[in-house]
């Protein structure tokens, strides 16, 4: 198992895996899979601030991995949402976990002090994978989508990772995050 950075090149692989969570599930509220095009254009704006990492089996991307800013207001730029989406043959072999600690251990450097992640509900199986990692249920909202012809419930959950009253850090954009790490 090897990760990497994901390049927008890899967004047909990448969309392998994404589109049957669009097309069969409530865990994206998606309704239409997007192009190739489009979803390389999204991995690229990603990497513009943040991480967006892909996870690798024998040259195949099995899982990846990445943060967004959690609300546009600038006071937000310390808090991410954070998203994984392993293959399904592929569930259940660490490569989840893999992800987000790389996630973490990137964004930590940045600066980032809260990562959120919101999970359509029900979803046993994402709560009990994010409260393994430290994340804490932070809230419930619901009814808030319609999806598959039903409602759907959401509930976020938070890992603070900077604990400390004092202000972080500046937020440090992925790109020199990598530069830094190139040195």
């Amino acid at each position: 198992m090897t990760l990497r950075e994901a390049v927008p090149a890899d967004a047909e692989e990448i969309l392998r895996i994404y589109a049957p969570f669009v097309e069969n599930t409530t865990v994206t509220f998606e309704y239409d899979v997007p192009t190739v095009e489009e979803f390389a254009g999204r991995i690229a704006g990603t990497l513009e601030r943040y991480p967006y990492l892909v996870a690798l089996r024998d040259g195949e991307i099995v899982g990846y991995a990445y943060a967004g800013q959690f609300r546009e207001r600038a006071a937000y730029v310390w808090c991410v949402e954070v998203s994984v989406y392993i293959r399904p043959d592929q569930h259940r072999r660490g490569i989840g976990r893999l992800l987000y600690t790389k996630l973490e251990e990137i964004l930590r450097r940045q600066n980032v002090a809260s990562m959120t992640a919101c999970i359509s509900h029900p979803n046993r199986d994402s709560i009990k994978f994010h409260s393994s990692l430290d994340f804490e249920r932070v809230a419930r909202f619901t009814r808030c989508a319609f999806k598959l012809g039903r409602w759907v419930d959401v509930v976020y959950m938070q890992k603070v990772l900077h604990e400390s009253d004092t202000p972080p850090g500046p937020f440090i954009p992925y790109p020199e995050i990598r530069k830094i790490s190139s040195h």
